[in-house]
């Protein structure tokens, strides 16, 4: 290596190469004086031939356009683009005849280089060879009429044997710097403006066809192929080579480019664009790998505008093709294609995760309606993601109509319900176990780009689901449901339900679903049929009650321009309708048992209506019509009852004696028979508020008996000292009573006993103010029973010495004295 270098510092050092170098030297130098004589030459030549020139130039463009051509200035361009000679033209200005009409003035240039070729120059011909444009505007206008200030460009002759072989002037190469280009279409509503920071472009001819490789940097400031909806890539920075050729036989310009950055993002594009006066046609494919939201961005204000409400969070695969006339009003034909794989879906509604699907964008869903926001849709092919944790299978979906978006498919799900709690925003509904299939085709509204009011029909199984509904705190276990969604009606084919000691086995139908649902919630009739092998009542008090978010809940609904699921479902349950026809083997209230129970019950919002019921109980029946309403923390209830000869003590034990302290269950026996019409209050715990209760009551006892009753066993001590007063049976008890809450008005009473007879009215109260009048016949009525009838048993009743008393109250003690009510 050394050796080499030494060989070679030797040569340079040597004699030979010091002459050579030095004979380069002055060639190289007598070059650059020659470039310097030739362009002085040239500027010689320029100045003494200047008017020619410009004439020339002039007569060369007039004579190819239909306008006026005005330049300020020309200059000289020493040295630059040598061998060529450059010209710059200051202050250029090109205006087509129409120029007064629409003012838009087709080039306005401070300054356009020429370069021409020197030796056509000499032979008095302009030969361009280079243009370059600085600092200008160029605005291509097109009318409504179809007119356009491009239109200044004569048509080309055609050639003839005459001019056949003359060579026509042809321009090899275009660069633009800083240049702002408008291409106004009035005709087609479609604008594109760019201004152009850099454009290089050389051009190879074939005859009538050329080819050029394109080099371009230009900020979009609208690329609208409708104004109306505006521009695609606005504001967007656009650099890329572009690959352009022209075929003058099909009068089409071909486009192909790859890599081409539209701000952050690369495209490959490929084009076409049909510039005869015929055709106008045009299209454009483009593939990219970009994200949601800086594709969104790409495109037109009122596509954007509803894409950036949704997002996937990873880039996706992207083909958009455009196609129209540009000469055409109205949108093009636009379809986007995407495959999405192993994504996060975001829309207004939730979260999709692990979303794979195909999707397709068109403007042109249904052919024959044009290209337009209300003939767009969506298309999703084979759907798959979790929404909350829930997995969805949607082999098809569409969502067409822009303008009033309405989305219809089908979605299968299999998953274990508990999954359903994520789905919530507030407690409504809680889920602990069970599982779930669903089978169901859906069309719903987007109002907003939220989902409103969805339809649904098909299949929904739930199995072994256990649940708490939170506002009326129910608790749930081992729950089967199985829905079907029709158009006609839902049918509930079975619901297998268990609530603390409670079994409930229902079906049912509710017509008019889908309608009602969210239009009319409060027209809804939900007809029920349930079996019960055992029932609560009081376990299921509080399902009448109101929630107490019930109100505030509704007020966020109003603020809120979309339905959340379980607003709206808690809102239907709290106003429809429910029509039970109730069948039971076995019921408990508190005390009171009965058996082979029937009724119709009617849930009207927070009302239960009891209608057509019976039921067996101590021994007896009652047949029965009721409302229970909540009121605060208690319950309005009113009934209509007719018992039939049920054990009266054992009656009485079941309602807490009905808050009577005088007297308890085991002072009587016999059988009850009344009507009764009353009003009143329950507690929390379903247990009646005695002196609530308002209206009358009718009864009669048969083979009944009085035992041990401390006010009779009084009177009788005193009045009657030798008769059995504590066992005392009766052939006749009846009586006619008014309630007035606290105070009972005892319309007539009447007592035929073995004891005696006597007749009671007055009021008789609950707390402090009992004032009873006693009629009592003091001869021994022992014997009565036997007699035949009972107009005889009436004739001999009141013979004999006849006491009066007075039952009353005093300071809270039951006190008796002589007299009649009236005194």
């Amino acid at each position: 290596m050394q050796q080499t270098l030494l060989q070679i510092k030797t040569f340079l050092q040597s004699d030979p190469f010091k002459k050579y170098a030095k004979r380069f030297g002055f060639f190289i130098l007598g070059l650059i004086a020659i470039l310097l004589i030739a362009c002085g030459a040239l500027s010689v030549y320029f100045n003494q031939n200047k008017a020619a020139i410009i004439a020339k130039v002039n007569h060369k463009i007039n004579e190819n356009i239909n306008g006026k051509f005005h330049v300020t200035d020309f200059h000289y361009k020493f040295l630059t683009g040598f061998p060529n000679f450059t010209l710059a033209l200051k202050e250029v200005e090109v205006k087509d005849n129409q120029w007064q009409s629409h003012k838009h003035t087709l080039l306005k240039a401070i300054e356009i280089e020429a370069r021409l070729n020197i030796w056509s120059l000499l032979h008095n011909e302009i030969n361009i060879h280079k243009i370059l444009i600085n600092d200008a505007q160029i605005y291509i206008y097109k009318a409504e009429n179809g007119y356009s200030n491009v239109n200044i460009f004569k048509p080309k002759k055609k050639k003839t044997e005459t001019n056949q072989d003359k060579p026509e002037t042809t321009i090899d190469e275009v660069n633009l710097n800083n240049v702002h280009v408008i291409i106004d279409n009035h005709l087609g509503h479609k604008l594109f403006d760019f201004h152009v920071a850099d454009l290089d472009s050389k051009v190879e001819y074939d005859d009538e066809n050329w080819h050029t490789n394109l080099f371009l940097k230009t900020k979009i400031n609208s690329l609208a192929f409708n104004t109306v909806h505006g521009s695609f890539s606005k504001e967007k920075m656009l650099e890329g080579n572009f690959d352009i050729s022209y075929s003058e036989e099909h009068q089409r310009i071909n486009i192909k480019t790859q890599k081409l950055k539209i701000g952050s993002d690369a495209f490959d594009i490929i084009a076409f664009f049909n510039i005869g006066k015929q055709n106008s046609l045009f299209g454009i494919n483009i593939e990219t790998h970009i994200l949601w939201r800086n594709a969104s961005n790409l495109l037109s204000a009122n596509i954007s505008s509803k894409l950036d409400q949704f997002n996937l969070k990873k880039p996706i695969e992207v083909n958009c093709t455009i196609n129209g006339d540009l000469n055409a009003e109205g949108d093009p034909k636009i379809v986007v294609q995407a495959d999405i794989r192993n994504n996060e879906l975001t829309i207004p509604d939730g979260l999709f995760t692990n979303c794979s699907f195909k999707g397709i964008f068109t403007n042109n869903f249904k052919p024959e309606k044009g290209f337009s926001d209300p003939n767009s849709a969506i298309i999703l092919t084979r759907f798959k993601a979790d929404y909350e944790n829930i997995p969805l299978q949607i082999p098809q979906a569409v969502i067409n109509d822009l303008e009033k978006p309405i989305a219809t498919g089908f979605v299968n799900s299999d998953f274990d319900i508990s999954k359903l709690n994520g789905m919530t925003n507030e407690k409504i509904l809680h889920f602990e176990s069970g599982h779930a299939k669903a089978n169901l085709k859906f069309q719903f509204d987007i109002v907003d780009l939220y989902i409103n009011k969805p339809r649904i029909t098909g299949e929904v199984d739930i199995d072994n689901a256990t649940f708490d509904y939170v506002p009326k705190n129910i608790h749930a276990e081992k729950t089967a449901v199985q829905l079907s969604f029709t158009e006609q009606a839902l049918y509930i084919k079975k619901i297998a339900y268990k609530h603390k000691n409670n079994i409930i086995r229902i079906d049912g139908r509710i017509d008019n679903f889908l309608n009602l649902y969210y239009d009319a919630p409060e027209k809804m009739v939900v007809n029920w049929n349930i079996y019960c092998p055992n029932i609560d009542v009081k376990q299921f008090l509080g399902i009448l009650k109101n929630s107490p978010s019930q109100k505030t809940a509704q007020k966020k609904q109003v603020k809120k321009k979309n339905v959340n699921f379980t607003n709206q479902l808690k809102s239907v349950i709290e106003k429809c309708t429910a029509v039970i026809n109730l069948k039971a083997d076995k019921i408990t209230y508190g005390s009171l048992t009965a058996t082979n129970t029937k009724a119709t019950l009617q849930m009207l919002n927070s009302k239960l209506l009891l209608k057509n019921g019976t039921l067996q109980t101590s021994g007896g029946s009652i047949a029965f019509n009721g409302a229970i309403q909540p009121s605060g923390n208690h319950y309005i209830f009113s009934s209509t009852a007719q018992v039939s000869r049920v054990d009266i003590a054992s009656f009485l034990r079941s309602f807490n004696n009905f808050g009577i302290k005088s007297f308890s269950p085991k002072n009587i026996r016999g059988r009850l028979t009344s009507n009764a019409n009353v009003v009143g209050l329950m507690n929390s715990n379903g247990d009646l508020i005695v002196n609530s209760m308002k209206g009358k009551l009718d009864f009669n006892v048969n083979q009944g008996a009085l035992l041990n009753f401390d006010p009779i066993v009084k009177i009788g001590k005193f009045a009657f000292p030798r008769r059995d007063v504590e066992n005392i049976t009766f052939s006749d008890l009846s009586g006619s009573l008014n309630l007035r809450g606290e105070q009972v008005d005892i319309n007539k009473l009447t007592i035929s006993s073995s004891v005696l007879n006597f007749d009671i009215d007055g009021i008789y109260s609950f707390g402090r103010g009992t004032n009873l009048a006693l009629t009592i016949p003091l001869r021994n009525s022992k014997n009565d029973a036997d007699l035949a009838t009972k107009e005889e048993r009436k004739a001999v009743r009141e013979r004999g010495i006849v006491l009066h008393l007075i039952a009353y109250d005093n300071e809270g003690k039951m006190k008796i004295k002589w007299g009649k009510k009236d005194k």
